[in-house]
């Protein structure tokens, strides 16, 4: 890839009508943003090329994590839409740290390494991935269990959120928050943080809207970001099964999407944004990027269309995390304290 000027194509969204969110901490989050976690089925440069794309569509917001094993690829991309005329101050770009790295010292260590592999010296938003410390060895079967996993330890949670806090004071994020994590937790967090979480990324969309957790978070002053805001029909088959359903073959957003002209998916970002969380889609194909942009500055959604959709909700989890369970005899159910006791 060679540096280009980046200019805003004839069909794009100006960034400047871009709604934010402003956090805690007193920054504005672009409200749609484009996720990179497509290395299941896309290679780091397919999914680079895709952050060039969006840039040049409007997008300013990239949702990244080191898990994802494409932000060396999208530091590129990131140069280059640097080099291309973007200031990094126009920018928003997150990661997070994954849960081989919750020791002491290896947050920071984690930190760092995405900041090199991102070329940026500095992270507008660094999240904890997940709240346990287990992880799946790769080429393992998503039933095997790593003999090392454990539960929710709050003192080991607390110690991870501390190196998180650490960063902020060096300068090397802006903002710090949290992922896949539940009411119960968050209480422990809250009560023990000197830093609370500007953010907590969670799975939302029309089939699984998590109205108490969302409810938690936006009463506590935590900006929900939701992944998998179309319902992730292009997942890997570990997170699929028989009972699953499809948010953008559901009647009522297919009926809305008919009355707009927009594809079914366009409804789901609009109800999202509408909502008032901040939406992460992926995709690396322009029309998608560009629709999923566009429903930011173009937001027909009636409150009717609002009360039909929050309706819809089906409990419909579809990433379920089963892979960091800690001891036979748990089902996935276990990781997200629905009875809000945390489990052992």
């Amino acid at each position: 890839m060679t540096a280009q000027p980046i200019t805003l194509a004839a069909d794009g969204i100006d960034p400047k009508r871009v709604p934010t969110r402003t956090l805690a901490n007193g920054t504005q989050i672009p409200v749609v943003g484009l996720g990179t976690s497509g290395s299941d089925k896309y290679s780091g440069e397919v999914v680079a090329a895709a952050v060039i794309e969006a840039a040049s569509l409007g997008y300013r917001h990239f949702d990244c994590a080191s898990e994802y094993g494409n932000e060396e690829q999208i530091g590129k991309a990131l140069r280059l839409i640097q080099d291309g005329g973007i200031r990094r101050e126009e920018l928003w770009i997150t990661s997070k740290v994954w849960n081989d790295m919750h020791g002491d010292g290896d947050v920071i260590r984690a930190c760092k390494q995405s900041l090199k592999d991102l070329q940026l010296d500095a992270l507008d938003l660094y999240l904890v991935h997940w709240p346990f410390p287990n992880f799946r060895p790769k080429g393992v079967s998503v039933n095997d269990r790593n003999p090392d996993a454990r539960p929710y330890i709050h003192k080991e949670y607390m110690r991870v959120w501390e190196q998180m806090e650490e960063l902020v004071r060096m300068g090397l994020v802006r903002a710090i928050g949290t992922s896949n994590m539940t009411a119960a937790k968050m209480k422990w967090v809250l009560r023990d943080c000197a830093i609370k979480p500007a953010v907590n990324e969670m799975e939302l969309h029309p089939h699984f809207q998590q109205p108490g957790l969302y409810g938690y978070m936006v009463e506590n002053g935590i900006q929900p970001i939701g992944f998998c805001p179309v319902g992730s029909p292009s997942r890997p088959p570990r997170d699929r099964t028989s009972t699953d359903t499809t948010d953008t073959e559901d009647p009522v957003v297919l009926k809305i999407a008919d009355r707009l002209g927009v594809h079914p998916a366009v409804v789901c970002i609009m109800w999202a944004l509408k909502r008032g969380h901040v939406a992460i889609p992926f995709s690396v194909r322009r029309e998608q990027l560009l629709g999923n942009l566009r429903a930011a500055v173009e937001n027909p959604l009636t409150p009717d269309d609002m009360r039909a959709i929050g309706d819809i909700d089906r409990n419909g989890r579809l990433i379920r995390g089963q892979a960091f369970l800690w001891r036979k005899g748990l089902t996935w159910r276990a990781l997200w304290d629905e009875d809000g006791v945390i489990k052992r």
